[in-house]
């Protein structure tokens, strides 16, 4: 009898602990779950701020790891930034407020490409973790942007300018009840973006709990990556 998808549900992958060397020496441990089959892209998720207990394992992201790869064929890479503490460890550093995590995100992006050897890269950012996408995740080599719950403290108008030229599609989950930015100011924020395609989502909260929000999410990320992997199963 099929059993329903709950918060501890974990699927088949082929899960494995890595560690991504940062330029000025940190070593930061991450995971790796792939797909025991084809993998149809990959995502990079850039976790919320660590000073809110933020880390690869906040809960969309453990989610994602143990769902999407046997659901969608969808390859997960997590890591913890500079100083960030998970059930994996702490990656080596102190927290930088967003500024010596330039170089973690970037030092994750040459693990992608040059150790993994993605061709097919996705990056995702939730709260602090978007402000770390939309500054630091600019590699011509990734495809497309999602952004979970931006609070849009610290990106800068100059760092819509490059996306704006960029014109490569971000999509952009904006809870109705989010702390930070809602609706209304989001699409002022927004509005030079033309290629930002942001989806309003009525009841949600700044942290998406809930496994209602949870499914809605992991669709939306499936819809970008690999569409034809819908609609995910709600039972196994």
């Amino acid at each position: 009898m099929p059993e329903l998808i709950r918060p501890s549900t974990v699927l088949p992958a082929n899960r494995s602990a890595i560690t991504i060397k940062t330029s000025d020496g940190l070593n930061l441990i991450g995971e790796v779950a792939a797909p025991l089959g084809e993998i149809t892209g990959s995502l990079l998720m850039l976790h919320p701020n660590p000073s809110g207990g933020g880390m690869m394992d906040s809960h969309i992201y453990k989610k994602a790891a143990n769902r999407l790869p046997a659901m969608a064929g969808i390859q997960i890479i997590r890591f913890n930034t500079r100083g960030t503490v998970s059930e994996a460890g702490k990656s080596e550093g102190e927290y930088d407020h967003g500024k010596g995590e330039k170089l973690d995100v970037l030092a994750a992006l040459d693990y992608c490409f040059d150790q993994l050897k993605i061709k097919n890269l996705y990056v995702i950012g939730w709260s602090f973790g978007t402000e770390l996408a939309l500054q630091y995740a600019r590699d011509k080599r990734i495809k497309e942007l999602i952004l979970l719950s931006p609070p849009m403290l610290s990106t800068t108008e100059d760092d819509l300018d490059f996306w704006i030229k960029d014109g490569r599609v971000i999509t952009a989950l904006i809870p109705e009840l989010d702390d930070y930015l809602k609706s209304e100011a989001a699409k002022l924020k927004f509005s030079r973006v033309k290629n930002l395609k942001q989806i309003d989502v009525a009841g949600a909260k700044h942290l998406w709990v809930g496994e209602p929000m949870v499914h809605l999410v992991l669709s939306e990320i499936v819809k970008v990556i690999a569409p034809n992997r819908l609609p995910l199963a709600q039972e196994i």
